[in-house]
């Protein structure tokens, strides 16, 4: 793939990225650096780096596909449903059942993705 210098900007937007953005928030972040990014080139760009495995796309229940970078460290998402924020953890309990699971149907479990949906138990004050 040849990185070309709007690439680089788009590629910089998505490591700088501590949330899970839209292609069209990477388009307001990449194109305030570069005011000669297109939407559409950050639409082939998310595409290719997607393809190639640089990125993760994720639906997180909002119609809009979030994307970050893919990661080295496996970790799964809760997505609070009042305010759309997503968390990422890891948790060894769900991740030793996971693989039970597979185990117990027969397979030998590659990979996965869990992403729970929720709403806080009680509303924070202040």
């Amino acid at each position: 793939m040849r990185m070309t210098e709007q690439r680089r900007v788009i590629a910089r937007v998505l490591s700088d990225a501590a949330d899970h953005p839209d292609v069209e928030e990477v388009y307001r972040r990449a194109s305030a650096l570069d005011r000669n990014i297109s939407l559409s080139t950050v639409y082939r760009t998310v595409r290719l780096f997607e393809e190639v495995g640089i990125l993760e796309r994720h639906e997180f229940g909002d119609g809009r596909a979030r994307y970050e970078q893919a990661a080295g460290d496996h970790h799964d998402h809760l997505i609070d449903l009042n305010s759309g924020k997503v968390i990422e953890f890891r948790n060894e309990q769900i991740e030793r059942l996971q693989k039970l699971v597979a185990e117990e149907l027969g397979y030998k479990l590659i990979d996965h993705r869990l992403e729970l949906f929720g709403v806080p138990l009680q509303e924070k004050k202040g």
